[in-house]
């Protein structure tokens, strides 16, 4: 099996030759693909937003939905980052303004009333994966309340605060 790693060390660096288990979690696994989905939705309504709202019978509202894009975009970077959890819980504030963006849409006069009911369905579904991947991403890479670490009992001296007096006073004292 060829790595993609490989290609970029240089002459002297060890190849890969073998990799072991994964350390993601199948919820890290789920906020990545998240975050990534994120971004493929954000470019379709940032580079065709006219398209979306011929869809839902929205025209007139592109410029809202090409800020809608540049805020997926933005929440999929997030999401993609080392400060995925703030990503992931953007991505739920977002979803959100969806929600309330379709509800306006899914009035009885509008003849693409369908295809809103059908968005706002599956806005709803990409919510509920949007908090289980936060919450289970803020639990799993959060620090558990209660374990706290305590230094109330260091000195912050290796051998003792009394050695660390002596050697100040009297050069000669070894530390």
């Amino acid at each position: 099996m060829t790595y993609i790693s490989n290609i970029t060390r240089s002459k002297g660096d060890p190849k890969v030759l073998s990799s072991g288990p994964s350390s993601l979690t199948a919820t890290d696994q789920l906020g990545r693909l998240l975050g990534w989905y994120s971004i493929g939705l954000g470019l379709i309504e940032l580079l065709a937003p006219s398209r979306v709202t011929r869809a839902l019978g929205m025209e007139g509202n592109e410029g809202l939905v090409r800020a809608y894009g540049a805020r997926e975009i933005g929440s999929g970077v997030f999401s993609l980052s080392a400060e995925k959890e703030a990503g992931l819980w953007s991505r739920i504030a977002g979803d959100g303004l969806d929600i309330a963006t379709l509800v306006t849409a899914f009035r009885r006069g509008n003849p693409k009333r369908d295809n809103v009911g059908l968005a706002l369905a599956m806005v709803v579904g990409i919510t509920v994966l949007d908090l289980a991947g936060a919450q289970g991403t803020t639990f799993r890479h959060s620090r558990q309340r209660g374990n706290s670490r305590q230094y109330q009992d260091r000195s912050g001296f290796p051998h003792g605060i009394e050695k660390a007096r002596g050697a100040a006073r009297d050069p000669k004292v070894p530390a």
